[in-house]
């Protein structure tokens, strides 16, 4: 059987690199173009020494593929894109440029006007667990962010069920990686090693991402979200500690109550190869290397408070694992082909 040609845009990225990385033994595909502006010219496995099986060399534009990877940053991605898309290419784009509904919405949070609001309402959001029947015909996914994706998928099952409040707090932790591979002063080791800080505390990027799906899983009504992202000193790895006031009556008290909760969550992602339900609250080291959601779903008696945990690595379920997901949905591959090994332990 023919292989699919596939092909990585901007693969001297974290994502891009990840992307090569898994790809290179997945079964159904050829990795037949990579691109990279810095490094055009040179030989992957010279720029990337532990890719040393893959025979590409850096180019700077991307050759002839039946799907494209867009590991670009926002902005440049959709200007990439679009000629693809006019091409009848299909695009995982692993930026945040086709993820909002509203183009208002890339003015007020990422600072330009997009340059093709007609797509976006085409466009699917990548979460396989909510959009898998959209996915499998679309031209276009919208790969979710790390952060949006360790939330939506905590909150989810009560959000649909109705169990909580409309005040939502989404306390989330991220490895370095996940500022992605552009020198800055506050990714230096020195700066962040021994160090956590909270960042964004007046409006993260990823903040509308969060609302717009998690409103639409409340069938439209407003929810009122805090979410603030913090830096800790590590690579990979993404915790999101998420609370929310429980509906009095929803749940019999107690244990009963507990057990209720989590029975919730094992119906709701009943069949999903991605997403664990742990027993106990994990690490992020459960993940680590993984395409792995693991979540885990408690309650607070004393203060009747909901709190979700949920664990995932940024740069896999967060980034190229879940773009090789939508992908595996989007050509009818097994969801699992490529991406479905465990976690790297310790």
């Amino acid at each position: 059987m023919k292989k699919v040609k596939v092909g990585i845009i901007n693969v001297t990225g974290y994502a891009g690199v990840e992307l090569a990385r898994l790809l290179c033994q997945h079964p159904e595909i050829e990795l037949a173009s990579v691109t990279g502006r810095s490094a055009a010219g040179q030989k992957l496995a010279d720029v990337f020494p532990h890719l040393s099986d893959i025979n590409l060399t850096i180019t700077a534009e991307l050759g002839k593929v039946d799907l494209a990877f867009s590991a670009l940053p926002h902005k440049e991605s959709a200007q990439q894109i679009l000629p693809l898309l006019e091409k009848g290419i299909r695009v995982v784009d692993i930026s945040a440029d086709f993820r909002l509904k509203d183009p208002a919405d890339y003015v007020s949070w990422y600072g330009f006007t997009h340059p093709a609001p007609h797509l976006l309402p085409q466009a699917v959001f990548g979460l396989p667990e909510l959009y898998r029947k959209q996915i499998v015909s679309a031209q276009i996914v919208a790969n979710p962010g790390c952060y949006p994706t360790s939330a939506i998928l905590a909150l989810a099952p009560v959000i649909k069920a109705g169990l909580i409040g409309p005040d939502i707090i989404i306390d989330s932790k991220s490895g370095v990686s996940g500022a992605g591979r552009t020198l800055g002063l506050g990714t230096h080791y020195s700066e962040v090693n021994e160090d956590v800080s909270a960042y964004a505390l007046t409006g993260h990027r990823h903040l509308p991402e969060i609302t717009q799906e998690l409103t639409l899983l409340n069938q439209g009504r407003p929810l009122s979200i805090t979410f603030i992202p913090h830096l800790i000193p590590m690579t990979r790895g993404i915790l999101s500690t998420c609370y929310a006031p429980l509906v009095p009556g929803k749940l019999t008290t107690g244990k009963d109550g507990e057990k209720q909760l989590r029975q919730l969550y094992l119906d709701f992602y009943k069949g999903e190869p991605f997403v664990r339900i742990a027993a106990a609250a994990p690490h992020t080291k459960h993940t680590w290397g993984s395409n792995f959601c693991v979540v885990y779903p408690t309650i607070d008696h004393r203060t009747g408070r909901l709190i979700i945990i949920s664990c995932l690595d940024n740069l896999v379920k967060g980034a190229a694992g879940q773009a090789i997901q939508n992908m595996n949905v989007m050509f009818g591959f097994p969801e699992t082909t490529g991406i479905g090994a465990p976690p790297v332990y310790p």
